[in-house]
């Protein structure tokens, strides 16, 4: 073990394994490093090297560049230490993990296809770890470099099974490992929880989830929490699902599952690119942030909003909040992708 120290008014300082990010030393730790992606993506973790020596696990990290290593910064999910380091960044405790993320095994006891390219794949822990509703976990796929971030689509108490439903990309080598490779029996090295897009229930206001695609999983989770919670009985919730064409569409199958579907839970859908086999299609044509303002219109504002997608999809989503003032307070999103 290392020692990291975070320069400040009131030094604070945490252990970290070489074989482990400074990122997630410091979330097991229970401290509030800011972070989103996890995976070298967004910079949110970004940190400035002051003493000692790292080493970037990803060298062609997207949100990390030229000009960051001249200046001697970081990503906190990519960075190994290789000796004691003193380290300069802001902590915020709104980050600080509920339940500390910890490293272990699972394995895979099931596996259903939900559509043409998701499967939902229900795995059970050796080391039982809870998570909250809307958060997701890392990966260790055979043969795929580095943790591949995915979302939990259960609830849980005990933390002993985590299901994730998972879109399969074309081409893609995580996904094509796990869809293609990964049988019923065979155990997965598994880290989390991660995520900061989980479900308030302390919040006063009726709810909105808007997936999309591979953002089904965390907006299921979510809301099969919010169904069953005290605190948020007799809130309305709304679950507006976009995709493709008719054969993307899912989703509604869960939520009829739950107390309340149909009076205060309510299921709609859209695809955004119909085609020849779609003209039966009668619901909603248009992309997710579209719709989901032709339904609810200037009312979004007063919505306690989650939503999870492909980039294009969060992007325009993000878009069409800010330009209608929803307070970033009511917002909830990971950017992971």
């Amino acid at each position: 073990m290392v020692q990291i120290t975070i320069e400040g008014k009131k030094e604070q300082s945490f252990e970290c394994s070489p074989d482990d990010t400074i990122l997630r030393a410091a979330l097991r730790a229970g401290m509030g490093f800011p972070y989103a992606c996890n995976v070298g993506s967004c910079g949110n973790c970004r940190f400035q090297l002051l003493e000692g020596e790292v080493e970037h696990a990803r060298k062609d990290a997207p949100a990390w560049g030229e000009r960051d290593l001249k200046r001697n910064r970081y990503l906190g999910c990519q960075a190994h230490p290789k000796d004691d380091c003193r380290i300069k960044l802001r902590f915020d405790e709104s980050y600080a993990p509920e339940f500390a993320p910890a490293r272990t095994e699972m394995t895979l006891k099931e596996k259903s296809a939900i559509t043409h390219d998701i499967t939902e794949f229900f795995f059970e822990l050796k080391d039982s770890n809870p998570f909250l509703p809307g958060q997701y976990a890392l990966l260790g796929l055979p043969g795929v470099e580095g943790g591949r971030a995915y979302s939990m689509s259960n609830i849980t108490n005990d933390g002993s099974q985590w299901h994730f439903q998972i879109k399969r990309v074309p081409q893609g080598i995580a996904t094509t490992c796990l869809f293609d490779q990964v049988k019923i029996g065979d155990t997965l090295e598994l880290d989390g929880p991660y995520g900061t897009a989980f479900l308030r229930e302390d919040a006063p206001r009726d709810i909105l989830c808007l997936a999309g695609g591979s953002g089904l999983s965390p907006m299921i989770s979510i809301t099969r929490a919010a169904a069953i919670s005290e605190k948020l009985k007799g809130r309305q919730i709304d679950f507006v699902f976009g995709g493709r064409a008719t054969r993307d569409v899912c989703g509604r199958e869960f939520l009829a599952e739950l107390p309340g579907f149909g009076e205060r839970i309510h299921f709609h859908a859209a695809i955004s690119n119909p085609g020849p086999e779609d003209t039966d299609w009668e619901g909603y044509t248009g992309f997710i942030h579209d719709v989901a303002y032709e339904i609810f219109g200037d009312s979004i504002r007063d919505k306690e909003i989650y939503f999870a997608g492909p980039p294009p999809m969060a992007q325009a989503v993000q878009k069409l909040l800010f330009e209608l003032k929803v307070p970033p307070e009511q917002i909830h999103f990971d950017e992971f992708y």
